[in-house]
């Protein structure tokens, strides 16, 4: 059943559409050599171009070009050998030069698609309209002195790719599955970290609503929505809004705003520019941007394996469930500790280890995948001690907890504590045996067809040897001795 919001006039229909802004990773900026690392003093990593100084010529960064191909080439994109740079012009403070250049007729990446997954096990192709690369604008700082505000221009210059979606997103979940899966892509080709809170990634929303089987009506765009969340809460926001703006017999103005995340509203900012307002032109001191089919076939020829194709090879190599493989590759980190844990040994035990201790101790310490409590190493030598019957499950889930605490490495923790399973038969039947001896009533009601108090047996047979009997073999010699 498709999404939609009963007002007083009956359910209306939503419509988003995504801006991406995404930074480029690169270690210079888009038209000059300046560095691009994030959190340095303010305005220290800002060249004569990024400060608009006269005469100052851009040069285009090579590297951040091959960075907007292979994003095109993981959105199964359009790439184009012929774009071009344009100037838009607007006046602020923070743009030094009084224009920003971008790509505005000719973008070097054309339409796409994104193949998005739902809660309730569907999935939806969202369009991708284009690609393009411009340089960001630098920083107004307003809470630093009283009276006036400060500029840092440390990002003015830096390469963003605005990757802008068709409007096919239709409710607040699709919207937030859409980002999700865009993040997850450009961190898997490494064109862009994806790191939200530093910036380097954020969206504008672009929203409307309308009744069934009409055509679309005014948009509004929110803007610099820097996490999936606060998407998904302005996409909700902004349709009740203008569906209480129609229902009262209003217009929606064509407008930009602001969400206010603290009060779960939008917010008016300014009136929507359309695309003359800008007076966009082809940017005098750069050439049409061009390059051969060979090299993209090159850099396509390069690029990493992508979530979807992993989480297929999940599936079809190491036997998980769809499920367990769209955990495991949500993150190219989870994926690559994952593997390293897996390979040789059982995938599926893997898997439930990754996703159950190792996911449970790094909520609890606060640590991440990044810099996982455990190493990879560490854990897939805890799964061979319980290949080799070292540790039953039950003690290798003792022997993790102290991985976790201490650091140390599961062999030496065995060593130390006298952990090493007993699978010697012999000390087995002995410690059987005075069990047996000691709750003769039992054995007689057992024998006499109380089957349920096997498990009492076990239970004493392992109390007795600490936990560390081999639990198949506990069972063998049971029945055996048991008759």
């Amino acid at each position: 059943m498709s999404y939609t919001i009963d007002g007083e006039t009956g359910p209306w229909e939503l419509v988003i559409g995504l801006e991406v802004h995404a930074q480029v990773v690169s270690n210079a900026k888009l038209f000059s050599g300046a560095a691009t690392e994030f959190g340095a003093e303010p305005n220290s990593q800002v060249s004569f171009i990024d400060a608009g100084f006269p005469g100052m010529l851009p040069v285009i960064n090579r590297e951040c070009v091959a960075q907007a191909v292979r994003t095109g080439l993981g959105l199964n994109a359009q790439v184009n050998l012929w774009s071009r740079f344009d100037r838009k012009n607007y006046f602020y403070a923070d743009l030094p030069q009084g224009y920003q250049i971008s790509q505005f007729a000719h973008p070097i990446i054309g339409t796409g698609e994104i193949e998005i997954a739902l809660q309730d096990g569907s999935t939806k192709v969202i369009g991708i309209t284009r690609l393009h690369l411009e340089q960001d604008a630098g920083k107004s700082l307003h809470d630093q002195h009283p009276s006036k505000s400060f500029i840092d221009l440390n990002r003015s210059g830096i390469a963003l790719m605005e990757i802008v979606s068709e409007p096919d997103m239709r409710s607040p979940e699709e919207a937030g599955a859409y980002l999700t899966k865009l993040r997850q892509i450009l961190r898997y080709l490494g064109t862009c970290d994806g790191n939200m809170e530093e910036g380097s990634m954020r969206a504008d929303v672009n929203v409307s609503v309308r009744k069934a089987g009409e055509g679309f009506r005014t948009r509004c765009e929110v803007k610099n929505v820097n996490s999936i969340r606060f998407v998904m809460q302005a996409v909700e926001a902004e349709a009740w809004r203008q569906i209480e703006v129609w229902e009262s017999g209003g217009t929606v103005e064509q407008e930009t705003r602001l969400f206010d995340t603290g009060r779960g509203i939008t917010r008016s900012m300014r009136s929507k520019e359309d695309a003359h307002d800008y007076r966009y032109f082809p940017d005098p001191d750069l050439p049409p941007l061009v390059f051969e089919q060979s090299w993209v076939d090159e850099l396509k020829a390069a690029l990493p394996e992508l979530p979807d194709q992993r989480r297929a090879r999940y599936v079809a190599d190491y036997g998980v469930t769809p499920y367990d493989a769209h955990v495991l590759t949500l993150e190219k980190e989870t994926a690559a500790y994952y593997e390293a844990v897996a390979k040789g040994r059982d995938a599926k035990q893997a898997a439930n280890w990754v996703m159950g201790d190792l996911f449970a101790a790094i909520n609890r310490t606060k640590t991440s995948i990044a810099e996982p409590p455990v190493s990879a190493a560490d854990l897939g030598a805890l799964l061979d001690l319980m290949a080799d019957s070292t540790l039953s499950g039950k003690l290798a889930k003792e022997v993790f907890e102290v991985m976790v605490e201490t650091g140390r490495a599961p062999g030496v923790i065995v060593e130390e504590r006298g952990l090493r399973q007993v699978t010697d038969t012999g000390a087995i039947e002995t410690v059987i045996d005075e069990v047996l001896a000691k709750n003769a009533d039992k054995v007689a009601e057992y024998r006499s067809g109380k089957d349920k108090l096997f498990g009492f047996f076990v239970g004493q047979t392992m109390r007795a040897m600490q936990g560390k009997g081999n639990p198949a073999l506990v069972n063998e010699v049971l029945k055996k001795k048991l008759g």
